[in-house]
């Protein structure tokens, strides 16, 4: 009987989590916990006791773009260029998080404190796939001193938060990133 319960609760977690992939495409970090319930013929308790925060939930349909990030990260971690590595994954970020609605606001630090990201599991393991291309550049002396992964993923946010409602807010945030990074003075050195 309880292998049959785990294996009824492991079918819902998993029905759960496809229906919620797709409402979190269709409607962003805003999908509703109850259609969420309704689309996957299950009661909303069962989809809380599952995921008891809406955040528990984003970051569980996020996972795999969490993967891919820091999986990039360590191949990226190989170029030459330690500038040129940290702003591609950077960018590569910001296409993750505009394609991917809803991928922003679980990376936003809402409720955690600041500097203290482990509240925030994605933005944990972003931090850890992402440290050791911002220490290089650093070191290397193409990023500044004191810049920190906190820092850039909260431009990154900032900004794709900001342009999500453009006609298109790929080139809208992808145009604003490269601004971030090369800054307002028409000497700045360009990202590439």
């Amino acid at each position: 009987m309880a292998d049959r319960q785990r294996a009824d609760a492991r079918r819902n977690y998993e029905l759960i989590l496809a229906v919620a992939a797709e409402e979190v495409a269709a409607h962003g970090a805003a999908a509703s916990l109850e259609q969420i319930a309704r689309v996957a013929g299950v009661g909303s308790a069962t989809v809380r006791r599952h995921f008891p925060t809406r955040r528990a939930l984003l970051e569980a349909v996020s996972k795999e773009r969490i993967e891919a990030l820091t999986a990039r990260a360590q191949d990226l971690a190989a170029k030459d260029d330690s500038r040129a590595a940290l702003l591609q994954w950077l960018s590569e970020l910001v296409t993750y998080c505009v394609k991917a609605r809803g991928f922003a606001a679980v990376l936003a630090y809402d409720g955690a404190e600041i500097g203290n990201v482990h509240e925030n599991s994605c933005s944990a393991a972003m931090e850890e796939a992402a440290s050791p291309l911002l220490h290089r550049a650093v070191q290397d002396g193409s990023v500044t001193t004191g810049v920190t992964v906190t820092d850039l993923i909260t431009l990154v946010v900032g900004i794709v938060l900001a342009t999500e409602h453009y006609p298109d807010p790929a080139a809208e945030a992808h145009r604003l990133f490269e601004i971030a990074v090369t800054g307002l003075s028409p000497d700045s050195e360009p990202t590439g």
